[in-house]
């Protein structure tokens, strides 16, 4: 890992990931989960303060980066349940099969290099008939606005620590072959469309 990617990255990660508009989107998703939860792309540990305690019996958060996870530690801190941490990619998740009750996912499809992996990994670990609630940005539905994405993701992929702005999240997870009984989609305010199409809601394993 670079002095860029371990040093620099993690911070703008946690500002640009960290507005306003985007804890209204992890809002919409992280308060459902419940019980055990497996969250993969914890990062800085900024879905923390959505999860309802009252509902929540742990948290499990897997990311490759410990410098991001360092940078979470007040985050930690603040919330009345436990938080665990587990170095590794989203598609490594080092639990027994069906031993969580919910995952969660946020900003993190785009960059884990292999989503339909880590979608499978969750599918795995999972009980079945959990729920896996998440919020990405990704492929715009609009001709115009794709074809800027995947013409600026090669450039975008550097510089932003390997993030995708052109996955199609729902097809990541009809490839996995998990259902998506809840699925809303929008462009986020004061975003660039090519950056800011974002899909949220609840998939089912």
């Amino acid at each position: 890992m670079s002095f860029y990617e371990d040093r620099i990255l993690p911070h703008m990660i946690n500002c640009a990931c960290g507005s306003g508009t985007f804890h209204k989107q992890r809002n919409k998703v992280v308060p459902r989960a419940l019980g055990k939860v497996v969250e993969i792309g914890i990062g800085t540990g900024l879905n923390l303060t959505h999860y309802d305690p009252a509902k929540v019996e742990c948290v499990i958060g897997i990311d490759p980066s410990e410098k991001s996870w360092e940078l979470a530690q007040e985050r930690v801190k603040a919330v009345p349940f436990h938080v665990e941490y587990r170095g590794l990619s989203g598609d490594q998740i080092p639990l027994e099969d069906k031993s969580m009750d919910s995952a969660v996912v946020t900003y993190s499809l785009c960059t884990i290099p292999d989503p339909v992996a880590a979608l499978l990994e969750l599918k795995r670990v999972v009980k079945s008939g959990g729920s896996i609630h998440f919020s990405e940005h990704g492929l715009a539905p609009e001709d115009g606005v794709m074809k800027w994405q995947h013409r600026i993701n090669p450039i975008w992929k550097r510089i932003a620590g390997g993030c995708h702005i052109n996955r199609d999240i729902a097809g990541l997870f009809a490839t996995a072959g998990i259902a998506l009984p809840e699925l809303e989609a929008m462009y986020l305010p004061k975003t660039p469309k090519i950056a800011g199409f974002n899909v949220w809601g609840r998939a089912e394993v």
